[in-house]
């Protein structure tokens, strides 16, 4: 059982002796899960989507199978489709993408910590990946425009590069260089608006997703309509090698303070954020409905989105 979920989120409880029967019932605290598959020594609940959040005990009767920590909901009525991000102040970005080509009255928002939802950039349309860049600014890709931006501290963008195909996914190396990607199939290094190929993997269906290690090494996963899709490491030379594949549509991902890379799994039904293993398997970390992007703040602060609701961990 991961130790953590937020609402649609489908969590599995292994153990021996589970009684089975129309009278089964799985309590969080004093709100019912749903269970949706049950036998002797496993138990497969949802979360339902009106718990609050907060740490809450599972138990079946009067037995105390675990607990689990949910989520609290810190913005909604978002369209997501990328990692949220933090600045260095705490504050979240969180963008309203909107359907290709639709300009929106407001593109990104800004969440405050105290979980004030604040109108911040427009006039970008389908805002799809942000990154804060080593000056600190945010930084934001346009998909319809194959163009990216960065964003004054008065929330006014400006076009700092263009041609850059489908646009999605940002992320820095050490080097100050800007990685972008064109979910066509191009990682592109953007220096001074001039941006080059830097490697090619196969297209996406969806978006590429990026995320930078410590050690300089390009994380990217690239969605398909596969069965499986796996997760890609492009080294400095722009060489890309494989290194996870068990995952069934992962989207965002991020290093966690830890220095692990997690990963969400957007796959209906078992949608999730795992984290990678140095054997190339993955732990569920926090079970979720369909959640597509996970960020990290100051403090330990740990975000998880799906498309319309960004869900906040202490």
């Amino acid at each position: 059982m991961p130790e953590r979920a937020v609402g649609r989120g489908r969590v599995t409880i292994n153990g021996s002796g589970f009684p089975i029967g129309n009278e089964t019932e799985v309590m969080l605290r004093d709100t019912p899960a749903r269970i949706s598959f049950a036998s002797s020594r496993r138990l497969v609940i949802t979360i339902p989507d009106e718990i609050e959040g907060g740490r809450v005990p599972v138990l079946l009767g009067d037995t105390a199978l675990g607990q689990l920590s949910i989520g609290s909901i810190w913005a909604t009525g978002l369209h997501q489709v990328d990692n949220p991000v933090f600045d260095r102040d705490g504050n979240l970005f969180v963008t309203y993408s909107g359907s290709r080509g639709q300009e929106t009255p407001v593109a990104i928002f800004r969440v405050t910590p105290s979980g004030t939802r604040e109108p911040f950039v427009s006039g970008v349309v389908n805002p799809t990946s942000m990154a804060i860049g080593p000056d600190g600014r945010l930084y934001v890709s346009s998909r319809f425009e194959g163009a990216v931006y960065r964003v004054a501290h008065d929330g006014t963008p400006e076009q700092i590069a263009s041609d850059l195909g489908v646009a999605c996914g940002i992320a820095f190396d050490d080097e100050g260089w800007m990685l972008v990607g064109d979910r066509s199939g191009t990682i592109f290094r953007v220096r001074d608006g001039r941006a080059t190929a830097f490697a090619t993997l196969p297209p996406s269906v969806a978006a590429f997703h990026l995320a930078m290690s410590s050690d300089g090494e390009l994380h990217v996963t690239a969605p398909t309509l596969g069965t499986y899709d796996p997760i890609y490491k492009i080294d400095r030379r722009g060489v890309v090698t494989t290194i996870a594949s068990s995952l069934g549509r992962p989207q965002g991902l991020a290093f966690g303070p830890d220095g692990k890379l997690y990963v969400v799994d957007a796959l209906a039904g078992s949608s999730g954020l795992h984290r990678l293993e140095a054997d190339g398997s993955c732990t569920p970390v926090v079970a979720g409905g369909t959640l597509v992007g996970v960020a990290f703040g100051p403090g330990g602060s740990l975000v998880v989105a799906s498309n319309e609701t960004a869900y906040r961990f202490d």
